[in-house]
Parts: C-alpha cells; sequence; structure tokens
C-alpha cells in the first residue's frame, strides 16, 4: 500500500494518476473529503481505500504492516490564511504526527514543504538545511511550513528515508477547486476566455517593472516525477528544492497562454492587493543542484511547453490528470 495524504488536492491527485499509470493501484487515499469540486480530481483514479484525515492516524496503527510509503502533501495551503492555530494543527503537528509513525513503523516519507519558507528570498534558495534556522517567511502558512522543516531536521530519531519538498510556484490540472490560490496560468486562461486580456499585478518594487516579477514555475508533471523517483531512490536523506531552476517573468507566462489559445495579447496592470502586497515575493528560483547530485536527472517542461500543455490538453476541454 501507498499512502497519498492530500489525495484530493492538486499535487495529491496528480501522484496518484502517475502512480496509477505505473500500475501501482493499492493506494490509500486520505483527505477530508468534503468539497465535491476537489472530489472531482480523483474520478477514474484507481484507490484501494478513502480514509478521512482526523482517523487516518487510529488507521495507520491498525494497518501500518501493508503500508511501504508515505507521501504526506496534505496541508492548509491558503497562504493568507492567518489563523496560526489552524496552520499548526493541520501543516505543523499533523506532520509531526506522520513523522513519529513513520519512525515507529519503519516507511519511508516524503513530505510536502514549501518555497514559501524562503522569505522574500535575501538568503537565498539553497536547499541548505543549515541556512532553515535564519529563514523568515513572509506570512503565517510559510512559517508553518518553515516550522516543521526545523523540526525535522533537528529530530536524533528519523525516518530511514525521508524527504522534505520545497514546492516553488506548481501549475497544471487539477487545481480547479483552488480558487484564489489557483496558479496564475489558470487565472489568466479564465480571463483571457471571459475578457479577451489579462491584467497582472503591478510592481510596487522600484528594482522590478511591471509585469518583470519573477518567479519559478514548474509543472505539476515534473513535480510528481520527483516525487515517484524519490520512493524508488530511498536514500540521501533531506531536505529538496522542487523548482524548474529557471526564474521567468510573469509576462513571459501570461504571453505563453495567449500563444497556447492562439489568441491576441492584450495585458494590463492592477495594483496588488493591499492584504499581500508586503508580503510579495518579487523573485524566486530554485537552486536544483541538490536533487542533481543525488542523481535525478530527468528534464523539466520549459514554461511554454507547460503551459500549452495544460491549456491545451485541459483548460480548453474542462479535464483532469
Amino acid at each position: 500500500m501507498i499512502v497519498v495524504t492530500g489525495a484530493a488536492g492538486f499535487i495529491g491527485s496528480c501522484l496518484i494518476s502517475k502512480l496509477n499509470e505505473e500500475n501501482f493501484n493499492s493506494i490509500i487515499a486520505v483527505d477530508k473529503f468534503d468539497t465535491p469540486e476537489k472530489n472531482k480530481n480523483l474520478e477514474g483514479k484507481k484507490v484501494q481505500k478513502k480514509i478521512d484525515r482526523e482517523k487516518f492516524e487510529s488507521w495507520l496503527d491498525q494497518n501500518q504492516h501493508e503500508v511501504e510509503f508515505i507521501f504526506h502533501l496534505g496541508a492548509r495551503t491558503d497562504t493568507t490564511e492567518f489563523d496560526r492555530d489552524l496552520l499548526d494543527k493541520l501543516n505543523t503537528s499533523y506532520s509531526k504526527m506522520v513523522w513519529l509513525k513513520c519512525i515507529e513503523y519503519q516507511i519511508p516519507l516524503v513530505y510536502a514543504s514549501s518555497a514559501a519558507t524562503y522569505g522574500i528570498g535575501d538568503k537565498g534558495y539553497d536547499d541548505n538545511e543549515e541556512v532553515i534556522f535564519d529563514l523568515k517567511p513572509l506570512n503565517p502558512y510559510g512559517d508553518s511550513k518553515n516550522d516543521f522543516d526545523k523540526w525535522a531536521v533537528k529530530q536524533d530519531k528519523k525516518p530511514f528515508f525521508w524527504a522534505g519538498l520545497k514546492f516553488f510556484n506548481v501549475y497544471g490540472p487539477n487545481e480547479y477547486h483552488k480558487g484564489r490560490m489557483a496558479s496564475v496560468v489558470y487565472h489568466a486562461y479564465n480571463q483571457i476566455k471571459k475578457t479577451g486580456g489579462m491584467k497582472l499585478f503591478r510592481s510596487h518594487n522600484p528594482d522590478f517593472k511591471d509585469g518583470q516579477q519573477m518567479r519559478d514555475f514548474i509543472y505539476v508533471d515534473d513535480v510528481v516525477n520527483i516525487c515517484y523517483w524519490l520512493m524508488h531512490h530511498r536514500k540521501n536523506s533531506g531536505l529538496y528544492n522542487v523548482g524548474s531552476g529557471q526564474a521567468r517573468t510573469f509576462l513571459d507566462l501570461v504571453k505563453a497562454v495567449f500563444s497556447a489559445l492562439n489568441t491576441t495579447e492584450k495585458i494590463g496592470f492592477i495594483d496588488t492587493p493591499e492584504d499581500i502586497r508586503d508580503k510579495y515575493q518579487y523573485f524566486t528560483e530554485a537552486n536544483m543542484s541538490k536533487l542533481r547530485s543525488i542523481g535525478y536527472d530527468k528534464e523539466f517542461h520549459k514554461l511554454e511547453e507547460g503551459v500549452k500543455e495544460y491549456v491545451c490538453s485541459f483548460l480548453e476541454s474542462n479535464t483532469y490528470q
């Protein structure tokens, strides 16, 4: 059995598709399963059992001998969530429970961290475990992820294999349910289809022109390929960046959407909402040398390639991975 928490979510459901493609069908899907739109992500997938996240701990105690790997991808992922108690419960404390069970039952673990842990990026974007204690995330979500990373690396006892993956800006199918937290590709597609144009956030940083804010965008297929590879690798435990390794501008991204739609570019700018303006990352770029150094050699989608596949193969037909 392979356990995937956050199974009905964006990355979790795409990972289950990958596992099914590779003939892993004994999947235990853990999530809340209380959102019909989100549950569509699992339709047609081979899942042995669905477990409510509140019941997972007791289920694992009873079935641990059958579990060969855990992907812990479930979390409260809203970066505008300011309820620190909720974030501690769902992101930090729940992850500690999963970690301790993996030690107790000798189960290898891959869990989701986040590039939000890097904050404004003043300490760089190197997945160096010594640096995480100096990082200053820009929001409580980032704090909750970094708090767990710090706790994990300080533990004397660890799962025999573990990897914490710092996901950068992931885009791709199965994010229909994410609303405001969906990728800019998703929002650009919908806005262009509705209005014929796209409005990007204006820069409020003199070092960046409007639309020249840069992020490391990574296609979800590349993310799940890394997860799948680590499931077989099972050595070189630690924290790893998961990005493309190349920062691209939001203008590049939106132009790629227009190109995929074969539509004339029409791009404008609006002020960045005040509730996120002082917590806005103007540049992110994953240093991918650590993952490469342990043997991962698969190429990543170029932005234009990933956007075209997402738009043409999924968004245009409103289909799922």
